[in-house]
């Protein structure tokens, strides 16, 4: 199994991300209000990327933004919870839904006034290309707006790792920089803390949510240095920083 199908089935799988990703929910919360103040044409085509259970598609559809929407996830099972989430439910929006891989595949319905994401391109190999990629597929005068995360996401645990002499799995998240590179960016860069109760909290919290799958070659560790690193964690405090990144890219107008 490549590590692209690892991911996927770690999101298939995660049914307590509701539960447990705080941090994520408010993010998304926070971009909906962001891409509320964009000027859109009159209904929108819009393509969300990595839709999850459906916090990003929920914060925009409170902001009443009417259009066609297209939104997708990579996993199937969180395109059915997402979309499960508006059954029933007032809808601004012509809504459907479709399994699709952001970074190689390629959505119908183009061109887009609007393609989003909110925490999820960060799982792609190179995000900076993708995004270039993504914004080909932008109608003239369209907005492409995504939340990821940057190399201080996590900076706690990976420094617990460090103390013990040890290699974190943690992904290698792109730089800012890479980011900023990218023709017109506009680019955001805050910092979201969380603190768990204790090291297993997070490493539960990780799972429970879908993001424990490691970068590429990372082995597990064995139970001794596991603990050695939890133990450091520990005297943190176990917090943990989310670096999150805000690129918009727009398309000129024709």
């Amino acid at each position: 199994m490549n590590r692209r199908e690892r991911i996927r089935d770690a999101f298939a799988a995660a049914s307590g991300y509701d539960g447990n990703a705080r941090v994520q929910r408010e993010v998304a919360r926070r971009l909906a209000a962001r891409i509320a103040g964009l000027q859109l044409r009159a209904a929108p085509r819009v393509l969300e990327i990595g839709c999850g259970t459906g916090f990003l598609t929920q914060a925009l559809a409170d902001t009443d933004l009417g259009g066609e929407w297209l939104v997708t996830d990579i996993a199937p099972e969180m395109v059915e919870r997402c979309r499960s989430r508006f059954v029933g439910a007032r809808q601004p929006a012509a809504l459907r839904f479709a399994v699709l891989d952001g970074e190689r595949g390629t959505p119908s319905g183009g061109p887009f006034d609007l393609i989003c994401s909110s925490l999820a391109v960060q799982w792609f190999d190179d995000t900076p290309a993708a995004l270039a990629r993504m914004a080909g597929w932008l109608a003239p005068g369209g907005h492409l707006v995504v939340t990821t995360l940057g190399p201080g996401s996590f900076a706690e645990w990976r420094a617990a790792h460090a103390a013990e002499g040890i290699a974190p799995g943690t992904p290698a998240f792109a730089p800012v920089e890479h980011f900023a590179a990218l023709p017109g960016a506009s680019i955001e860069v805050e910092c979201h803390a969380e603190r768990h109760e204790s090291p297993r909290a997070f490493l539960h919290a990780l799972k429970a949510i879908g993001a424990g799958t490691s970068h590429p070659g990372h082995r597990p560790l064995a139970p001794g240095r596991l603990r050695r690193v939890m133990t450091r964690f520990a005297q943190s405090g176990c917090e943990v920083t989310y670096e999150v990144v805000t690129c918009h890219l727009r398309r000129a107008t024709a």
